[in-house]
């Protein structure tokens, strides 16, 4: 998720390596800041692949500072990531936002349609964080207050979801709608 981050907000505009920093973790939160022994690497492996271009510019001070941009092969890398998530970037939540993050950048609805529908799929398939001789538990029947607590905001939490979800498609998937 660290390289489409940085390929999303370099497909945005060119940002030096603090600058994209800050924006990715912004985006994913305090749960998974990033640091500069897992960035710089990802930089560096996305500059030697030819998915971004670098150049040294004059900071406010006296340091230079590393100025990013992305390549045409980068945006392609972008798009494909964008067409094609991988499963856990469609089953992880804070991983999903990612992808929802810098799906803009798709110029075909139909392929941002699918990108939602397969999120959609995901969350209609039956599941639940407890289960009890092989099958599900619901909240009601959790019989602690915390797991209760767990059960019930994430079934609302997914049904704001799907909810949503039906509507992003239906707005996608029909021409003569303009998007929001």
């Amino acid at each position: 998720m660290l390289e489409l981050s940085i390929l999303g907000f370099l497909a945005e505009e060119p940002l030096h390596g603090y600058e994209l920093k800050e924006r990715i973790t912004a985006l994913s939160g305090h749960v998974r800041p990033v640091s500069d022994g897992a960035l710089y690497p990802a930089i560096n492996r996305l500059v030697a692949a030819g998915r971004l271009d670098e150049r040294a510019e004059d900071g406010a001070g006296a340091a230079r500072r590393r100025m990013l941009s992305l390549t045409e092969a980068g945006r392609a890398d972008l798009l494909e990531r964008l067409r094609h998530p991988k499963q856990a970037d469609i089953t992880d939540q804070a991983r999903f936002n990612t992808v929802l993050a810098f799906l803009r950048h798709l110029p075909d609805p139909a392929e941002q349609a699918a990108v939602l529908g397969r999120r959609l799929d995901f969350l209609l398939t039956p599941a639940s964080f407890f289960y009890r001789d092989g099958e599900p538990v619901r909240a009601e029947e959790a019989g602690d207050l915390f797991r209760q607590g767990m059960l019930r905001v994430a079934r609302a939490t997914g049904r704001a979801e799907r909810e949503w979800l039906r509507e992003a498609i239906a707005v996608l998937t029909q021409p003569s709608r303009s998007r929001r």
